[in-house]
């Protein structure tokens, strides 16, 4: 075992080119190597040989030949995978470079879903751009859906949010900073604003503003809906803007749920109200992950310590 992986890795550093790798990713996402070939501007016999030489070298089978093109094996899904992280890399190399070129201290992109983007994060961007205030940040909001594979392939450095509960752990190094509970809330003019101690029948006349499907929330969510005797809302929109959301809860008889540190500064200002109806789901951890195997820049190590200081602060 030890022998092959040696000799694998002595041919790869000997033989592979960025080419081989990026007719590889092509093929992968056209599905067809004479598109990806044309793609490159190589013709579709020398792509073939290309693959054939990345398939000897690594001593796998990296695509299925089927009559509508071709597919890649377990085998081939990885090797494309680690060919965008090395792109992902040279390019962010590339930007790094660059912005050092133009007086910034580094860069860092960040993804951000809805836990952590009213609070924790600005908290920490706040003192990252204290100690170094020239810092490039980049951040990309969006699901754990659409962020972790960005963050696998390195696209993005971090990911700070409601930590996956059972998905893309792999490769991946999750680190808990607090705990986040969800809450309830409705416009101040509500039916239900003002009253406490409310059970499930109350809200069922009531519209309702869900999570995202792919969410966890939105699977626990859908399971209790169901365990509620197949609970349908009369009204059921679909939304993870928050000034959406935040809007319509204000103007419409909704009811929609959010991270209570999300909430907590429209409760304050009685902009929303939460609501006296204890949500039995949904509770867990919030925190930071990042690639396992891969170095954070010295900007995302710094924004690592800072989403740290300002958890303890929270």
């Amino acid at each position: 075992m030890a022998a092959r992986l040696a000799r694998i890795v002595d041919r790869a550093l000997s033989r592979l080119k960025f080419k081989q790798l990026r007719l590889l990713v092509a093929v992968g996402e056209h599905g067809n190597i004479q598109n990806a070939a044309r793609q490159l501007n190589v013709s579709q016999p020398a792509a073939t040989k290309m693959i054939k030489d990345l398939e000897v070298d690594f001593e796998v089978q990296l695509f299925h030949r089927t009559n509508r093109g071709v597919v890649p094996t377990p085998f081939g899904e990885a090797l494309i995978r680690h060919g965008k992280l090395i792109f992902a890399q040279i390019s962010n190399a590339a930007q790094e470079l660059d912005d050092l070129n133009e007086g910034s201290s580094g860069r860092v992109i960040v993804g951000t879903l809805l836990a952590a983007s009213s609070h924790l994060l600005p908290s920490a961007i706040e003192k990252v751009l204290k100690d170094r205030p020239k810092v490039a940040i980049k951040v990309v909001e969006g699901t754990n859906e659409v962020l972790m594979p960005a963050l696998r392939t390195g696209e993005i450095d971090l990911v700070v949010g409601r930590l996956p509960t059972h998905r893309h752990r792999s490769e991946l190094s999750q680190i808990k900073l607090f705990d986040e509970s969800i809450v309830a809330i409705t416009g101040p003019k509500h039916p239900l604003a003002g009253r406490q101690g409310l059970g499930f029948e109350a809200l069922r006349p009531f519209g309702w503003i869900l999570p995202p499907i792919e969410t966890s929330l939105r699977r626990q969510l859908d399971q209790y809906f169901l365990k509620m005797g197949q609970y349908a809302p009369p009204v059921a929109l679909e939304s993870v803007s928050y000034l959406t959301n935040r809007t319509l809860l204000q103007s419409q008889d909704l009811i929609g749920l959010m991270p209570a540190q999300v909430a907590a500064q429209d409760i304050a200002s009685e902009a929303l109200v939460q609501i006296g109806w204890t949500v039995p789901f949904g509770a867990g951890p919030v925190g930071v992950s990042h690639r396992l195997h891969g170095q954070l820049s010295p900007a995302g190590e710094a924004l690592l310590d800072a989403l740290h200081e300002a958890a303890s602060e929270m």
